[in-house]
């Protein structure tokens, strides 16, 4: 079975890039599979089953969705080949963009929409900065010069990605999409292989149900700023 990893913010057209790669690799809708990664709630499942396609969501509630991610994408991986999947998608949403959920040697997809701002690639972290197909969605809304600005900034993070332009609604550009995501390798399993990037630190008083403010109840590990006067 082939895995696919897409990321990205929330809202930047991921399921609709799936759908259109879908379509144009035209594979029957039995063999293909979604899991999509959420924290609170998501209505994306009604499009995948509305085209046919089996998905599973998970949401990590309190958890770190990172965390969640790892803790769960082996698990996924077995359901796909029981399922007798020829492909697996991931969707997850970098609410944070410090997420890293991509894996060495399997393909890593990064969603963004020009209209996030043209310095958003220099926001986001190894999200962006590791992936393998940096998308670029609702570009028909902006300039041509604010396209290009977009773009510049993508390759000042990640030099080495190739750069898709995809229209979510049309489906432009989504055979590009596919023609760089055919040769995706085949795996069973993913024991043994490694995050591209650590995930973010955790396991602080805070991550254990902590709310109240103030250095007496501040325990693990914490970053402090330093403020001069």
């Amino acid at each position: 079975m082939k895995l696919i990893t897409v990321a990205g913010p929330p809202s930047s057209g991921k399921t609709s890039v799936i759908l259109k790669l879908l379509e144009t690799l035209q594979l029957d809708a039995g063999v293909v599979g979604v899991v999509k990664f959420d924290c609170l709630t998501s209505f994306d499942y009604l499009r995948y089953e509305e085209a046919g396609i089996k998905i599973t969501t998970g949401y990590s509630g309190k958890t770190c969705p990172d965390h969640f991610f790892v803790g769960n994408i082996e698990d996924a991986v077995q359901w796909g080949l029981k399922s007798g999947f020829e492909l697996l998608i991931t969707e997850s949403a970098g609410l944070c963009n410090r997420c890293s959920p991509y894996i060495n040697g399997i393909a890593a997809v990064c969603v963004i929409d020009n209209l996030s701002g043209i310095n958003t690639p220099r926001k986001i972290g190894p999200m962006l900065k590791l992936a393998d197909v940096v998308v670029v969605t609702k570009g028909d809304i902006v300039s041509q010069a604010e396209r290009e600005v977009f773009a510049f900034n993508i390759k000042q993070v990640n030099s080495s990605a190739k750069i898709i332009a995809v229209n979510g609604i049309t489906g432009q550009g989504s055979f590009i999409l596919a023609k760089y995501l055919k040769d995706t390798r085949d795996i069973v399993t993913l024991k043994d292989m490694k995050l591209r990037f650590t995930t973010p630190a955790a396991v602080c008083s805070y991550c254990t149900g902590e709310t109240r403010i103030g250095e007496a109840f501040q325990l693990g590990t914490l970053k402090k700023m330093s403020f001069d006067i």
